[in-house]
C-alpha cells in the first residue's frame, strides 16, 4: 500500500535568508501530513480528547537531502510503523513533484493518556477503535 501523502507549496515567508526552506518549517510539513492522515482516517482532535488520549511525539530525526525554494511544490508522505509496546514509528519523506527526495522524516510517537499522563499500553488500539479507515495506519 502506498503511504499516505499530502502536497504543500513552500511559502516564502517560510524560506530563511539563505532563500530556502528554515529547518524548522520540515516539522511543521511532517506534523500537517500526520493531522492529515489522521483525519482522511476519520480521526478528528476532539475525538481524541473526547477519548481522554491525545498523540505524543518522542522522537524526531530530520535528515535533509536537498534544499527546497518558495513555489516548490512537495509531497509530504505518513506512513506508521507498529512493533510491540507502547510506541510507534511514523517514517516521511518529503519529495519534490519531479520526484527529487528533500528530507526523510523519522519520528517514534505513542498516545498519551490524558488524565494518567502516561503512555497506553496499546497504541494499535486506540487507532483501531477511532478510525473509520484503520488501512491508512496499515491496521
Amino acid at each position: 500500500m502506498e503511504p499516505f501523502s499530502v502536497r504543500v507549496t513552500v511559502r516564502g515567508y517560510e524560506t530563511d535568508t539563505q532563500g530556502h526552506l528554515n529547518q524548522a518549517v520540515y516539522l511543521n510539513y511532517a506534523e500537517h501530513a500526520r493531522w492529515s492522515m489522521l483525519q482522511a482516517a476519520g480521526i478528528s482532535q476532539a475525538g481524541l480528547v473526547g477519548q481522554g488520549v491525545g498523540p505524543v511525539a518522542l522522537e524526531t530525526t530530520i535528515s535533509f537531502r536537498r534544499e527546497l525554494f518558495a513555489g516548490d511544490e512537495v509531497d509530504v508522505t505518513c506512513a506508521f510503523e507498529w512493533g510491540e509496546g507502547k510506541t510507534f514509528r511514523i517514517r516521511q519523506e518529503i519529495r519534490k513533484t519531479d520526484g527529487t527526495l528533500a528530507a526523510e522524516i523519522t519520528a517514534v510517537g505513542g498516545i498519551m493518556n490524558l488524565t494518567e499522563r502516561k503512555l497506553v499500553a496499546d497504541p494499535r488500539a486506540v487507532f483501531k477503535e477511532l478510525a473509520a479507515d484503520p488501512n491508512l495506519f496499515g491496521l
